[in-house]
C-alpha cells in the first residue's frame, strides 16, 4: 500500500458505472503469437510453493557467508549461505513468526534480525549470538523498531523505535559491545527518518507536507543545539527523500521530483549547503547506494516496470563489467568489506530469485542456489509483455500481460484483470508464483497499472487523488475491454483480482460495475471511513499524505462512503472470495467480515479464507499454498 514513511519501506463525487466504449477504441498491437496453443504440464499450487523465497546478502566480516533469509523451512527464517558454494545452515528456528535477517556484525559471527508477531507488523529488532542464542535488542509491547545502518567505526549502529510516542520513530545508537544505547534524536514533531552518515554526525529527515510535497532537513547531531536545518526550500509542490550520505560523510544524495516528471538523484555539500544535479533518466531513480569504501556505486531505476541496475567503479568512472550471468534483473548488490566480493541475485518472470557470487576480475560468476521447485520447467512459465491501451478519457494504461502457453485463437482462455495495491503501488516484472500458477493453469493475466500508480511519473501519479474508485475503476474496466479485444481470449469469462487496495478496486468493480463474471478480494478495503479513522500510530506523520489522497473521514466521510463497496454490497451478483489474515493492523478482519456477510445477505455465491496467524500478507508457506489452492478451486467452479 501506499502508506509507509521513506525509511520503514512500510516496507488511498458519486462513482462512475462502467462507461460505455468509444467508437473507435485503440488498443494495444498484442505481441506475435503462435497459432495454435502449445501442451504444457500443469503443476500444483503446492509445487509452484516449494520454491524457495530469498533475499538479503550482508556478507560476513571475513566474506565466507551470505546472510539470507529464506522460507525454505516453511516460514521465513535466517540462513548462512557460504560463497564457496557449501551447504547452507539455517540460524533460527521459528516455526511461526517470519525471521528476516538484516546484517552481519563487521567484525565477528553475531548478526541482527527482525520479527513481528503473526504479522502484526509490531518489529523488534534482534541480535543472535554465535551460540544461538538471541536478545531483543528493543523490548517492549506496542513498539515498533527498524535498523537504520553501521557506524563507520564498525563498533556502533543506529536503531529506530516508537517505543516513547508510537506515532514517531526516535533514533539511537547501540554499542555492539554491551548493547548499550543512546538517544541522538528525539522526534517530538512527526518527522520521518531518512538516513544518517557514516560517521554518525548527519541526520536526513524528511517531512511530509501533502501527498505531492515534502521537505528534506539535515539535523547536526554533534552540534550543541541538534535542530532541523531545511534544505530545500522550494516553491511548488515537489518531493524529496534521502538515498544515503557519501562515504566520506561531506554530501547527502537526495531524491527530488522537482526537475521533470521522474524523481532524479541530487547532491547537496554538507559544507557549502551547495545543490548539483547527480544522476537523472528518464524514469524515477529508485535507489543509490555505495560499496564500504566508496569505490562502487549502485543505482536502481524503475525502467517501465523492471529494474535496470547499473554498477560504477568510481575510481575510473566506468561502468563494472560483469562476466555473464543468467537472463534477469540484478538485485540485492552487496560487497566484502574489502571490495574483492560481489554477491548478487538474479531474478525473472520465469525464475525466482537466485544467489549468486562473483570474485571481481575473475571471467565467470557462481550460482549458489537452485530455487524453482524439483520438478518444475522454467520453459513452461510465462515471460510477460508490457502492453498499453486507451481508458475511457484517451489516457494510456500500462500493464503487464501473461499469455498461457496454451491460449491460441482456436483454444481461447478465461482472463484475471490483477490489480496492485498502493493505491500508488505498480505490478512489476518478476517472478510470482500466484500469477505463474494461475497462468500455468489456462488464465491469462493482465496486471493493469492504472492511474495513480507509481513509476510512470508525478503527473500521472497524482491522477486518482480522490478520484479513488473513479477514474482509476475505469481504468479497470478498460483493461477488461482491453483483453476482450485479444482472439485468443474468452471475452465472456473476466474475473477482476487484487490485494490490499487492489481488493478495494476489486469489491468497487462488483459492487459499482457489471462488468466482471468473478471477483477475488485478497485484505481488500471495503470501508474506507473506518479504514482512515484506524490508520496504525506509526503512520501519524503522513496522515495528512492519506488524508490529501483518499480524503478525510471527518470531512469527506460522505464521499467515502459513496466509494465504500460495503454500503453498496447489494449491488454484488457475481461470485467472490474474500480472503484475510486476521492479524492485518492496515485492513482490518471485520472489512472482510462484514463485507462477507452483506454478500451472503443477498444471496450471492461467497466463500471466505480466513488465516489466523497472518496480517498484511501471508508470511507462512502453508497458508500461501492454501490460498493459491482456493483461488485456482473458486476460478474453476465459477468460470470452468
Amino acid at each position: 500500500m501506499r502508506w509507509s514513511a521513506s525509511i520503514l519501506a512500510l516496507s488511498c463525487a458519486a462513482l462512475l458505472a462502467a462507461c460505455s466504449p468509444p467508437a473507435e477504441q485503440k488498443t494495444a498491437t498484442p505481441p506475435p503469437q503462435a497459432a495454435v496453443s502449445q501442451t504444457v504440464p500443469q503443476y500444483s499450487a503446492e509445487t509452484f510453493f516449494n520454491t524457495t523465497t530469498l533475499y538479503g546478502s550482508s556478507l560476513s566480516h571475513d566474506g565466507t557467508a551470505v546472510l539470507v533469509t529464506s522460507d525454505a523451512s516453511g516460514i521465513f527464517n535466517v540462513y548462512r549461505y557460504p560463497v564457496d558454494g557449501s551447504a547452507p545452515t539455517q540460524l533460527t528456528q521459528s516455526t511461526s513468526d517470519a525471521y528476516n535477517g538484516i546484517s552481519w556484525f563487521p567484525k565477528d559471527d553475531r548478526f541482527l534480525y527482525t520479527a513481528d508477531q503473526g504479522g502484526n507488523e509490531l518489529n523488534h529488532v534482534y541480535v543472535q549470538l554465535p551460540d544461538g542464542s538471541s536478545k531483543d535488542l528493543t523490548p517492549g509491547d506496542k513498539l515498533k523498531a527498524q535498523m537504520v545502518g553501521w557506524h563507520q567505526d564498525d563498533v556502533h549502529f543506529f536503531i529506530m523505535t516508537n517505543e516513547r510516542d508510537n506515532r514517531f520513530f526516535d533514533l539511537y545508537q547501540y554499542s555492539s559491545v554491551d548493547y548499550s544505547r543512546s538517544m541522538l534524536f528525539e522526534n517530538n514533531t512527526g518527522f520521518n527518518l531518512e538516513a544518517v552518515s557514516p560517521n554518525g554526525r548527519y541526520l536526513a529527515l524528511s517531512r511530509t507536507n501533502s501527498n505531492s510535497d515534502s521537505d528534506l532537513f539535515l539535523v547536526d547531531l554533534q552540534a550543541d543545539k541538534a535542530e532541523p536545518k531545511l534544505i530545500t526550500p522550494t516553491d511548488g509542490n515537489i518531493q524529496h527523500g534521502a538515498y544515503t550520505f557519501t562515504v566520506d560523510n561531506k554530501a547527502l544524495i537526495y531524491s527530488t521530483n522537482g526537475h521533470g516528471e521522474f524523481n532524479q538523484a541530487w547532491r547537496y555539500d554538507l559544507a557549502t549547503a551547495e545543490h548539483s544535479a547527480y544522476i537523472a533518466a528518464d524514469w524515477d531513480v529508485s535507489f543509490l547506494y555505495f560499496s564500504k569504501s566508496g569505490r562502487y556505486q549502485v543505482v536502481g531505476v524503475n525502467a517501465d516496470a523492471r529494474t535496470e541496475l547499473t554498477i560504477t567503479d568510481l575510481s575510473s568512472g566506468q561502468k563494472l563489467q560483469m562476466p555473464a550471468y543468467p537472463a534477469g534483473d540484478l538485485r540485492g548488490v552487496s560487497f566484502s568489506a574489502d571490495e574483492n566480493t560481489m554477491v548478487f541475485y538474479v531474478n525473472s518472470d520465469t525464475s525466482p530469485s537466485n544467489l549468486f557470487v562473483w570474485r571481481l576480475g575473475t571471467d565467470s560468476v557462481a550460482q549458489l542456489t537452485q530455487t524453482l521447485a524439483a520438478g518444475m520447467d522454467a520453459a513452461h512459465l510465462v515471460q510477460s509483455s508490457i502492453e498499453r491501451f486507451k481508458s475511457f478519457d484517451g489516457l494510456e494504461i500500462p500493464g503487464l500481460l501473461y499469455k498461457p502457453k496454451q491460449a491460441s485463437s482456436s483454444n481461447k482462455v478465461p482472463g484475471i484483470i490483477w490489480i496492485h495495491g498502493g493505491p500508488g503501488g505498480q505490478t512489476r516484472q518478476g517472478y510470482s508464483a500466484m500469477m505463474q500458477h494461475l497462468v500455468n493453469h489456462g488464465y491469462a493475466v493482465f496486471g493493469v497499472n492504472n492511474r495513480g500508480s507509481s513509476g510512470y511519473g508525478k503527473t500521472f501519479y497524482h491522477l486518482d487523488d480522490k478520484r479513488h474508485g473513479e477514474d482509476d475503476l475505469q481504468d479497470i474496466v478498460y483493461g477488461k475491454k482491453y483483453l476482450q479485444s485479444l482472439d485468443w481470449i474468452d471475452g465472456d469469462k473476466i474475473v477482476v483480482m487484487g490485494g490490499s487496495y487492489g481488493g478495494y478496486l476489486t469489491m468497487a468493480a462488483l459492487a459499482f460495475t457489471d462488468e466482471f463474471d468473478a471477483g477475488i478480494n485478497i485484505f481488500g478495503v471495503t470501508n474506507w471511513v473506518r479504514t482512515l479513522e484506524s490508520i496504525p500510530p506509526w503512520w501519524e506523520s503522513f496522515r495528512q499524505s492519506l488524508y490529501d489522497e483518499l480524503g478525510d473521514p471527518a470531512v469527506d466521510g460522505e464521499r467515502l462512503r459513496r466509494i465504500s463497496p460495503l454500503f453498496h454490497a447489494g449491488n454484488i451478483k457475481a461470485p467472490v472470495l474474500v480472503v484475510q489474515g486476521a492479524n492485518d493492523p492496515r485492513v482490518l478482519q471485520v472489512e472482510s467480515d462484514e463485507m462477507v456477510a452483506a454478500i451472503r445477505a443477498n444471496n450471492v455465491p461467497v466463500e471466505y479464507v480466513l488465516f489466523p496467524d497472518e496480517g498484511h500478507g501471508f508470511a507462512v508457506k502453508a497458508n500461501r499454498i492454501k490460498a493459491q489452492e482456493a483461488y485456482l478451486s473458486f476460478l474453476q467452479t465459477h468460470l470452468k
